[in-house]
This record gives structure tokens, C-alpha cells and sequence, in this order.
């Protein structure tokens, strides 16, 4: 998900189990929308490539986003520039990494590794006891997933290092994402997906060539930016007012096992039972770490 997060409900803003649902409904319907769209993203792998989908990903989510809220509106000055420029440029390197790793593995175990990056931040500095079971949960799903086995139903090991390398940006663009967060967080995503995609289009225009410019392919791209970016980004701001950060982690939490089961109806792409272990034990870990860090209600 892209943008940063402001969460922390006001007293007394939910009063009945329906109204607290109705977030996490949100919520878990912005998980669904991204992988959804990064589902109709593998289809035009074959086309325009990873790089294509990435630069028409970012590009056109930019585009809707400014139309959105018009970050001209208000001036930066050079210490936020540089703070949005260095967020925006983690964010499009992500973004390049996760689709080069999505055309090589499954959705599902793409994810399961990428989040590990935010998970080492969150672990990062902990000295509880009970974090070092986050962190053998996570290690052990990692340790399932990494390319021992040979053979048609073995990972692309090079699609386990595009992952890897998204889970690093990830981890990277939070550190830069609090330092852009002085913004109003309409303006600083908006700000960050503009400098992404003055960082990835260049990329995927010289690999993926005139044919970006196709409508068809426009029209799937423009489909792309709306569910993984636009989408999600709306139903976060109409629900982090009302839950706490460890709800709204907790169902983050679950982003691998909801990208699985989109690849599952969506792409067809069936994971062994250990694949399944191994996503579980990231999924528990991330959300040992980040409901276990503090005690917050809906």
C-alpha cells in the first residue's frame, strides 16, 4: 500500500459491531483491489514486460492521483523536495522489483517475501522474549520458500531475488516515507508517485517501447493503476481515522495469504501445501509483531 498511514480512532467514533465492521470490510476489500490489479498486471507481462507494467502502473496512478488532489496546490521547500524525491524513488524501485518478481513466481510467495521487509523494521530494536518467536516464524516461511529444490515445480531463484530486493525498498521506503509524512498524506503520496514515476517510466518506455502507447494495453494499464493504487489508497483514507494501528496492521498482515488466493481465481496459480506453511508462517509472524506491539482497539 502506498502512502502514509494516519491511524488512531477518535473516542468514541465506532458504537456498535456494525459500524466497527465496516472498516475492517474496507480495508480487507483495498487488499483484494490490489491484487486483483496486480493480477491483471500479469497479463500484460508477455506484452510490454515487467518494466512496461511498472511504468504504466506508477505513471498513470500519478496522473490520477495529482487529478485527485492537486499537490501544485502547495510549495515545497528543498528539505521536503528531497524527502519526497528520496520516498518517491524507493517506492518506484519496489514497485519495479515486486512486478520483475511477480512475472517469474506466484503472486502469493512474491508478497510473503516482500513483506518481510516491513516486518525487520518493525522487529528492529525489539527485546522481548516473545519477538524472537516473530522472527523464527518468519525465518522458517523464508527458509520453505528459498530455491533448494530443482526440477518444474521449483521457484525461479532469480524471481526469490526480485522479492528479496522489493522487501529491501519496502523497509527502505518506510524510513523515507515518516521523513516525507510532514506532508498532508494526500500531498506526500502524490508527491512520491509523481517523483516514481519520473524514476520508472524512462526504464520501462526504453524496454517496453510505442507499444505502451497501444489503447488496449493503456486501457489495462489505466485498470491497473486504479485497482492497485487508487483504489486501495481512498478506502485506507475513509478508515484509518477509525481503527488502530494494530487493527489496521493486523489486517495488513494478511496481505500474502489474500495474494495467493487472487492468483489462486484469478491466475490460476495453484501453491503446494509447504508453500501454503511457509506463507502462514510469514502472515503469523507479521501479525504477532505488530499486534503484539501494542495494546490499541477498534
Amino acid at each position: 500500500m502506498e502512502g502514509e498511514r494516519l491511524t488512531g480512532p477518535p473516542p468514541g467514533a465506532l458504537r456498535s459491531p456494525a459500524e466497527a465492521a465496516i472498516p475492517l470490510l474496507f480495508l480487507s476489500a483495498a487488499l483484494i483491489s490490489q491484487y486483483a490489479g496486480a493480477a491483471f498486471a500479469k497479463t500484460l507481462f508477455p506484452l510490454v514486460g515487467a518494466d512496461g507494467v511498472t511504468a504504466l502502473r506508477i505513471g498513470l496512478s500519478a496522473l490520477f492521483l495529482a487529478l485527485i488532489w492537486r499537490p501544485w496546490r502547495a510549495r515545497l521547500d528543498r528539505r521536503a523536495i528531497r524527502s519526497v524525491a528520496a520516498y518517491g524513488v524507493m517506492l518506484g524501485a519496489m514497485n519495479f522489483s515486486i512486478y520483475r518478481a511477480m512475472e517469474l513466481i506466484p503472486i502469493g510467495i512474491a508478497v510473503a517475501i516482500e513483506v518481510t521487509g516491513p516486518l525487520v523494521v518493525a522487529l528492529a530494536g525489539c527485546r522481548r522474549i516473545v519477538d524472537l518467536l516473530w522472527v523464527a516464524l518468519a525465518v522458517t516461511g523464508l527458509t520453505i520458500l528459498l530455491p533448494i529444490e530443482t526440477g518444474p515445480g521449483a521457484l525461479d531463484p532469480v524471481g526469490i531475488a526480485w522479492a528479496g530486493a522489493a522487501a529491501g525498498c519496502w523497509a527502505l521506503y518506510i524510513v523515507f516515507g515518516k521523513r516525507a509524512s510532514v506532508l498532508p498524506a494526500g500531498q506526500a503520496v502524490t508527491w512520491g508517485m509523481l517523483a516514481a514515476a519520473l524514476f520508472v517510466a524512462p526504464i520501462g518506455a526504453v524496454n517496453a517501447g510505442a507499444v505502451l502507447l497501444d489503447a488496449e494495453i493503456l486501457a489495462i494499464g489505466a485498470a491497473v493503476a486504479v485497482l492497485s493504487s487508487v483504489v486501495p489508497y481512498l478506502l485506507e483514507m475513509l478508515t484509518l481515522r477509525r481503527v488502530s494501528g494494530s487493527v489496521f496492521g493486523l489486517v495488513i498482515s494478511g496481505a500474502p495469504a489474500v495474494a495467493a488466493l487472487v492468483g489462486f481465481v484469478l491466475l490460476d496459480e495453484r501453491l503446494d501445501w509447504t508453500q501454503w506453511t511457509a506463507i502462514g508462517c510469514i502472515v503469523s509472524a507479521s501479525a504477532g509483531s505488530t499486534f503484539g506491539g501494542r495494546k490499541e482497539t477498534v
